[in-house]
C-alpha cells in the first residue's frame, strides 16, 4: 500500500488548516521528517508537532478542554503504525492482539497471562460488572468517580452504594469499607479520581485495597496513574502479583491519545482474566492494537507528553492560587476547581472565549473540571480565566 500524501494524511484527518496549507508536525514520524526537510531528530519532530497541533486546534473552533484528552493525540511512530498496516483490517483474529498484550505485559512487568486487551478500559468495568453480577449483587464505590460501573450496576438493576467523598476530595475508605457485606461482589476506586483530580493516600488505599479483596473483588482504576507526580507513588498491580482479588484498569485513551481508537487493558490474576474472557463484546480495532503498541514502546514521545501536560496543569493551578480559588491538587491530566458559581455559567462564559470545558459533577455543582490542553492554550486560558468572575 503506498503512504498517504500530506495533504491526504490532513484532509482525512480533519487537521488541515487552510486550502492547500500543511503542518507537517500533524505527520507520521516517516513523513514529518520528510516535510521538514530531513536530518532532523525525534525531538525536533515532537517539538512541531506542539506547534502544529496548537495552531491546528485553535483553527477547528473552540478549543476542547473538557473530555481529559491528551491534546496532541497519538505520537507520530504510532501514526506511522497504524498507516502501515492498513491491510489487516480484513482479518478476524489480528496477530498484533497478542503482541499488544506482550507489549503491555511488559510495559507494566508482569506476565502476558495477566492481561486481557479491550475495547478501551470502559470495556474492562462493563464485563466486570456482567461477569460478577448476573446474579444479582452489591457494587460498593466512592461518589462523584467515573461513572461507568456504578451506572453497570444500576443497568443490571444491582445495589449501588455510593459513598459521597470526604471534606478533602479523597474516597472515604471507613465508609466504603462500613459498606461492604455478604453480597458485595464489587468494590471499586479510582486513582487518581476522576473527576476530583486528586490522588489518595497511598498507604491508606493500599490497605483498605487489600483489607477489602478477601471480602469482595477490588477494582482498582488507573487511567490516570501516567501522570501522576507524587515521589514514591505506586500501582497496585503488585497486588496482582502477590495473586490477591484485585483487578486493575489501564486505557491507552489518556497519555497515549488513542480514545477514539478504544484499546484498554485489565491486568488480574490468571483465573480472573479467564473469566472475563467470557463476557468480553467484541475485538479492539487493529488500528488501535498496532497505534498501542507502537505508543507503548514510544517513551520518548510519552515523556514528552507528561511534560507538556505537567508545564500546562502547573500554569492553571498556579493561576487559581493567585486568584485565590480552591483547587484539589491534580495530578492527572485536568484540574477540578471550585468555582463559586454554577458551573453552566462558568461553560457559557468559556465558550464565549473560546473553550469549552467540562460538565457539572453532583454534588459540586459549583466545581469546574477543565483538561489540560497545550501550553499555549493553557496561557490563553489562564489570561481570560479571571473575568469568568467579572
Amino acid at each position: 500500500m503506498s503512504m498517504l500524501s500530506r495533504r491526504e494524511w490532513l484532509r482525512t484527518t480533519g487537521l488541515g488548516v487552510g486550502a492547500g496549507v500543511a503542518l507537517p508536525g500533524l505527520l507520521p514520524a516517516s513523513q514529518m521528517a520528510h516535510a521538514m526537510g530531513g536530518g532532523v531528530s525525534y525531538a525536533d519532530m515532537l517539538r512541531q508537532m506542539e506547534r502544529d497541533v496548537t495552531t491546528a486546534r485553535a483553527a477547528a473552533g473552540p478549543i476542547r478542554l473538557m473530555y481529559n484528552e491528551n491534546p496532541f493525540g497519538m505520537s507520530p511512530k504510532a501514526k506511522d503504525a497504524l498507516m502501515g498496516h492498513w491491510a489487516e483490517h480484513t482479518w478476524y483474529v489480528p496477530p498484533i492482539r497478542q503482541e499488544v498484550a506482550a507489549t503491555f505485559a511488559k510495559h507494566v512487568g508482569v506476565p502476558v497471562e495477566n492481561v486481557l486487551v479491550t475495547q478501551g478500559s470502559s470495556e474492562v468495568l462493563s464485563i466486570l460488572a456482567l461477569a460478577y453480577n448476573m446474579d444479582g449483587g452489591e457494587i460498593v464505590a466512592p461518589w462523584p468517580t467515573f461513572e461507568d460501573l456504578p451506572r453497570w450496576g444500576d443497568t443490571l438493576k444491582m445495589r449501588v452504594h455510593r459513598v459521597p467523598l470526604d471534606h478533602n476530595l479523597d474516597h472515604d475508605l471507613y465508609q466504603m469499607d462500613a459498606k461492604i457485606g455478604g453480597a458485595t461482589k464489587l468494590v471499586f476506586v479510582c486513582n487518581p479520581n476522576n473527576p476530583t483530580s486528586n490522588l489518595n493516600d497511598d498507604k491508606a488505599l493500599r490497605d483498605f485495597v487489600g483489607t477489602a479483596s478477601k471480602r469482595a473483588l477490588v477494582v482498582v482504576d488507573e487511567a490516570y496513574i501516567d501522570f501522576v507526580d507524587t515521589p514514591g507513588h505506586k500501582s497496585m498491580v503488585d497486588l496482582v502479583l502477590k495473586g490477591e482479588n484485585v483487578v486493575v484498569s489501564r486505557t491507552a485513551s489518556k497519555l497515549h491519545g488513542l480514545a477514539g481508537l478504544r484499546v484498554g487493558f485489565a491486568i488480574a490474576r490468571a483465573d480472573i482474566v479467564r473469566k472475563l474472557q467470557q463476557y468480553v463484546t467484541g475485538d479492539p480495532n487493529v488500528f488501535g492494537l498496532h497505534a498501542a503498541n507502537a505508543s507503548l514502546q514510544d517513551t520518548e514521545y510519552q515523556t514528552f507528553a507528561k511534560a507538556k501536560n505537567r508545564e500546562g496543569r502547573t500554569l492553571l493551578l498556579d493561576t487559581l492560587a493567585k486568584l485565590g480559588k480552591k483547587a484539589a491538587p491534580s495530578q492527572t491530566n485536568f484540574v477540578f476547581f471550585q468555582a463559586g458559581k454554577p458551573v453552566e455559567a462558568m461553560q457559557g462564559y468559556f465558550r464565549s472565549k473560546g473553550y469549552l470545558i467540562g460538565r457539572a459533577f453532583p454534588p459540586y455543582t459549583d466545581w469546574c473540571r477543565v483538561s489540560v490542553g497545550t501550553p499555549e492554550e493553557m496561557k490563553g486560558f489562564c489570561e481570560v480565566l479571571p473575568g469568568a468572575w467579572g
